[in-house]
């Protein structure tokens, strides 16, 4: 079996740069880097990785392709380009030179402006993605899940995937708005899903894997099997626990799948969303 890690992070810290990461946080304030996952991913068992992009830059892209053409086990990229750029066609032209690169992000979640992805210009952006073979990464708060599922009303023909169930408040044992959020995106097939992130959602020095039962319940009625995979989100996931603990939660939680649906669950179906051969 195929195992993918679809959804981590490099990164050479630097407190300007990385400001997002608090003070509460001070666990990751440090380099993180291909030597790093290695070994956990090893542990587990998992093939590889798709490397995230955490900074909007385009030196971003840069670094983690260079990453990527330094180790095998970094499946492919998702980076970040500015969608509202007039000249978008030609980087995107320009970028598909880059086999490694699979998509882009943007930090959505983080902009005073909840409704950006549906600004003219940004959906200009979005609709060149498919013609050049890229997917797009939709990082949001429980807020802006409507404005996502607008989103990918308007592009059938796009693939997207949500990031960390859209971070529901675990914490607060909060439920109902955000699976009425889910339940309207996961209805447009085009739309994928990242278990992932969760744990930094919950209680950080208390949580138990039944905690997310709830909420991934929702996501597996939402998009059932052919739509999820597995992502641990490292090294964010360190302020709440350890890589193998965030693998042990998704094991706990798909322990009752056909080995079938576990196949897709943990690779296939991520190889298939980033076009992993």
């Amino acid at each position: 079996m195929l195992k993918i890690d679809s959804h981590q992070h490099f990164w050479q810290y630097d407190p300007l740069r990385h400001s997002w990461i608090s003070e509460e946080m001070s666990a990751i304030r440090r380099d993180f880097l291909p030597g790093d996952l290695a070994p956990l991913l090893d542990q587990q068992g998992i093939d590889g990785c798709i490397a995230v992009q955490a900074d909007q830059t385009y030196e971003e892209n840069d670094f983690l392709l260079g990453l990527a053409g330094q180790h095998d086990f970094i499946k492919g990229v998702v980076g970040w380009i500015d969608l509202q750029a007039p000249d978008i066609d030609e980087q995107l032209q320009h970028l598909q030179g880059f086999p490694k690169l699979k998509g882009f992000r943007h930090v959505l979640q983080g902009e005073a402006d909840r409704q950006l992805m549906l600004r003219p210009a940004f959906m200009n952006g979005i609709s060149k993605l498919d013609k050049y073979g890229f997917t797009y990464d939709i990082l949001i708060f429980l807020d802006q899940l409507p404005y996502a599922a607008e989103l990918v009303r308007r592009f059938p023909d796009q693939p997207f995937v949500l990031d960390h169930i859209a971070k529901p408040d675990i914490k607060g044992q909060q439920i109902d708005e955000w699976r009425n959020g889910i339940t309207e995106l996961a209805q447009y097939e085009n739309v994928c899903c990242k278990v992932s992130g969760m744990v930094t959602e919950a209680n950080w020095e208390n949580w138990d894997n039944k905690d997310f039962s709830p909420y991934l319940d929702v996501v597996f009625n939402a998009f059932g099997t052919r739509r999820l995979m597995y992502g641990s989100d490292w090294p964010v996931c360190q302020v709440a626990g350890t890589y193998a603990k965030v693998a042990e939660l998704a094991e706990y939680h798909t322990q009752a799948l056909s080995g079938a649906e576990q196949e897709l669950f943990w690779g296939g179906n991520a190889a298939q969303f980033y076009k992993i051969n």
